[in-house]
């Protein structure tokens, strides 16, 4: 039985300073992965897009800035609990959403009763999730090349 932890967040996807609109994203977490939130955006006319990150990288950025690379999470107002923005980068495309810390802190709560954070490695199948992610790369290279 896959135990997992759900939830539906509605943010706003800041496309401009002058203009944004609220989508629904899902929050999923599942057990058999213990390390890793998805966060799947649903935005209008398009597919729904997923990204996949560490859950410890969605925590940290509710309470400070925090990310490397492709994800980036900070609170708005870093002194209070507030709203969290969160900044998907791809190449030169960026996307930019913002969310209420309330929901998000909910989430991962809920997460932490599923799986204590600290006790990730025994929940989860961490070779196997490596193993197939380093499949998929190998494959893509491969198939660019």
């Amino acid at each position: 039985m896959m135990r997992e932890v759900l939830a539906e967040v509605m943010m706003s996807f800041l496309v401009s300073e002058e203009l944004s609109f609220r989508i629904p994203v899902e929050l999923t977490y599942r057990a058999d992965d213990p390390y890793a939130v998805r966060m799947t955006f649903h935005l209008p006319g398009d597919e729904p897009v997923t990204w996949t990150f560490g859950r410890e990288l969605l925590l940290d950025g509710i309470n400070c800035p925090t990310g490397d690379g492709d994800v980036h999470i900070a609170p708005s107002r870093p002194e209070e609990l507030s709203d969290v923005h969160i900044r998907l980068q791809v190449g030169g495309e960026r996307a930019l959403f913002r969310a209420g810390a309330g929901p998000l802190v909910a989430f991962l709560d809920r997460t932490d009763r599923l799986v204590p954070l600290g006790q990730e490695r025994a929940f989860g199948d961490f070779d196997g999730h490596l193993d197939e992610a380093l499949g998929r790369i190998l494959a893509e290279e491969q198939n660019a090349g």
